[in-house]
């Protein structure tokens, strides 16, 4: 079976993309569903901290994982990339590929004694768009 390959964009890398990705790769090991998961930015930076407690607390351990340049990836071996950008201006991507936005704003902007609670709700909301999304690539798969 071939894996669909998923590429999750924001600017930093830091924390929505990373938390998608860990998310992501999560999901289709447990489903047993044939995907090759990856993350980038634009101008990418490090993970965040409170992304890795934030997906920490879901036994989820994205520790391993580093930011990367969406300039040192082949885009074209994707399938779906998905954009996580709110008020950013996200990665743009020529070729043929399957497009999907996800706008979310950023929760490393919230204030630092909610960044924690800012980190769970776009987690949360990453988390329920990921089971509409996997749900529905999963399907001609079943």
């Amino acid at each position: 079976m071939i894996p669909v390959r998923i590429l999750f964009l924001c600017v930093a890398n830091s924390a929505r993309s990373q938390m998608a990705e860990g998310l992501c790769r999560a999901k289709c090991t447990a489903q047993r569903l044939p995907f090759d998961v990856e993350s980038a930015g634009s101008a990418p930076t490090q993970v965040n901290p409170v992304a890795i407690e934030a997906l920490r607390e879901l036994g989820i351990d994205i520790s391993a994982q580093h930011s990367k340049s969406v300039h040192d990836l082949d885009i074209t071996r994707f399938d779906h990339i998905i954009t996580l950008c709110a008020d950013e201006v996200c990665p743009v991507v020529p070729g043929r590929v399957a497009r999907h936005h996800w706008p979310l704003p950023d929760p490393a902007a919230a204030p630092a004694d909610q960044r924690l609670g800012a980190f769970r709700m776009t987690r949360d909301e990453i988390s329920r768009r990921l089971d509409a999304f996997l749900s529905q690539l999963a399907a001609p798969h079943a």
